[in-house]
This record gives C-alpha cells, sequence and structure tokens, in this order.
C-alpha cells in the first residue's frame, strides 16, 4: 500500500529487512548501518491501524531530526546519537527513492538496550493510574495530593522493559534495570535521559508546549558508546502539550493520536466495543484528517 505521498508498508527490494516495528521499517545496510523508515503507519493501544495517516512518517523524521541537531554534537551535545550524517537516499535503489525520501535516517547499528528510558514532568497516563493505587510511580515515592495533569516538584525517571510488537511495555523501578544491564550503565542512561528531557522541555515551553512526559531508547556502539537512538521526542514517544489548554485536574487535548484513541474508545465492532487487539476497526477519513493536522500544527510550532 505504497504511493510517493503515502507509504503504509515500505518495500525496498535493495536492502535486506531485518525488522517492521509499529511505524518504522529498519533495514540493514552492510554490517554497520541500518536505514530506519518511517511509515505513515499509526498504532494505537498497540495495535496498528489498516489506515495510514497521510505524511505522518515525514512529520515524525523531522521532528527527530530537529531534536537530534538540537540535543546531539552539532548543539546541546548531552550525548553521542545514532545518526551517520550520510543522506538515506544514498542507500537505495533510483526506483526506491520515492520510498525513503525525508522520511528516513541512516544510522549507526548499535546493540540495543533493553530498557524504555521514560521520564515524566508531570503525573498523566499510566503514571497517573499507577499514583492514584499507592502514591508512586515504578517505585518513586511522590508527595501527596497530586492530581491528574499535575507538574512534578522534579522529573522522573521511570524505565520501562521493552516488550515485543503488539505487546504493552512493563513498567519497572531503577534497581529493575541496574539487574538487567548493571549500575553504571543504569546510572548513566537514567541521568542521560533526564537531562535530555529537562534540555527539552525548556526549549519546548518557549514555543508553547508541554512535554509531559517522553521515552528515549538507547543502544551501544561496537566500543561500547553509549548513544542515543530510534526516535527522540516526538509525538508517538512523548505527550505533547498546548499550554493555553493546559489545567490540573484534566487532561489537556494532545499534540498526538488521540484523537484516533477517542474515537477507538467508542468504536463498536460486530456489535460489540472494540476489544482493542486486531483487526482494527476502519477509522473513519474525518478522524485521519484531524490526527494529520494534529502532527503537522505540532511540528510547526516547534520549528517556527
Amino acid at each position: 500500500m505504497t504511493s510517493t505521498s503515502t507509504v503504509h508498508t515500505s518495500a525496498l527490494h535493495s536492502l535486506p529487512l531485518l525488522a517492521r516495528g509499529k511505524v518504522r521499517d529498519n533495514y540493514a545496510v552492510g554490517d554497520n548501518r541500518i536505514l530506519m523508515v518511517a511509515s505513515d503507519r499509526l498504532s494505537a493501544f498497540d495495535v496498528i491501524m489498516g489506515e495510514p495517516i497521510p505524511g505522518k512518517g515525514k512529520l515524525l523524521t523531522q521532528m527527530a531530526l530537529f531534536w537530534f541537531d538540537k540535543l546531539g554534537p552539532k548543539g546541546l551535545n548531552i550525548c553521542p546519537i545514532h545518526l551517520t550524517g550520510e543522506t538515506p537516499e544514498s542507500a537505495v535503489q533510483p526506483d526506491e527513492v520515492a520510498q525513503v525520501e525525508g522520511r528516513s535516517m541512516l544510522v549507526k547499528r548499535l546493540k540495543p538496550l533493553p530498557i524504555e528510558a521514560v521520564v515524566r514532568g508531570y503525573l498523566a497516563g499510566s503514571g497517573w493510574k499507577e499514583y492514584q493505587e499507592n502514591g508512586a510511580v515504578c517505585g518513586v515515592k511522590l508527595p501527596a495530593g497530586l492530581q491528574n495533569a499535575s507538574k512534578l516538584p522534579e522529573p522522573i525517571y521511570t524505565p520501562a522493559a521493552k516488550a515485543a510488537v503488539g505487546d504493552h511495555d512493563e513498567n519497572i523501578t531503577f534497581e529493575k534495570t541496574v539487574e538487567t544491564i548493571g549500575l553504571d550503565l543504569a546510572t548513566r542512561v537514567r541521568d542521560i535521559s533526564i537531562a535530555i528531557y529537562k534540555a527539552a522541555a525548556e526549549f519546548a515551553l518557549t514555543k508553547g508546549i508541554i512535554i509531559a512526559d517522553t521515552k528515549f531508547e538507547f543502544g551501544l556502539d561496537t566500543d561500547g558508546t553509549l548513544t542515543l537512538m530510534d526516535e527522540v521526542l516526538t509525538p508517538d514517544s512523548s505527550r505533547y502539550w498546548p499550554v493555553e489548554s493546559y489545567q490540573v485536574g484534566t487532561n489537556p487535548p494532545s499534540y498526538d493520536k488521540q484523537f484516533v484513541r477517542d474515537w477507538l474508545e467508542q468504536a463498536v465492532v460486530d456489535g460489540k466495543p472494540w476489544s482493542k487487539t486486531p483487526p482494527a476497526p476502519r477509522v473513519p477519513n474525518d478522524v485521519i484528517a484531524k490526527t494529520a493536522a494534529k502532527y503537522q500544527e505540532a511540528l510547526e510550532r516547534l520549528t517556527t
């Protein structure tokens, strides 16, 4: 299902496919590089929708590149990044360029850490749910009396164990990450993640955007250097809220797939509410259009 403007599933014949994720298709380029193609697929509740969001992959790539530029060696230089600096188009055949142009990154092949590095500056989503149950998030004790969408006194690190495609990531404690990857690496991932979040959240506020929470992925290169990888600070990996709609106690409207999520919560399949398992119901055109507009608005607001 591919056209020059919309790519639901890429199909490159010149490179071996390594994996298809919820959004990205990864291809091997030699032994030491990966071509990451951001499709226009949309996943909600860990189920991939059949209908693409036109332009989404390009918007996500532009936003990730914007942040890599700001945080990496050319900018704040908080930590090494996975970009090679080479153009993605150089890795494919001429008849494949349309599938990768503007929606791809040519990156170093790393050994991924089995940890999702989640940082929260505000209480929302699963964090809010967990706080209501026990006053803590992933083992991090929080002050009493916080509400939904409350700003936290300081950003907290609440890691998750990576799950297979289609499964939910599992929230874990910092101590559990130490057991998994060792104290030194676990501590560096935590400290770098918080530093990136703070820098990004501070910048986003100047553009009228609150980054409520986000998740990062890291890998190790052949020398063992800790490197920021995958996507970074996009509306797919972060909760973006417009400042003017923010109000403690309610879920602010976010710059992401919330339109789709809200619609799916009401969706009926075979006379029953959708069970949030495949297959997904067909997403109406107006929901697709509103979702595409939200991604576009987030990019424009952030980068202009």
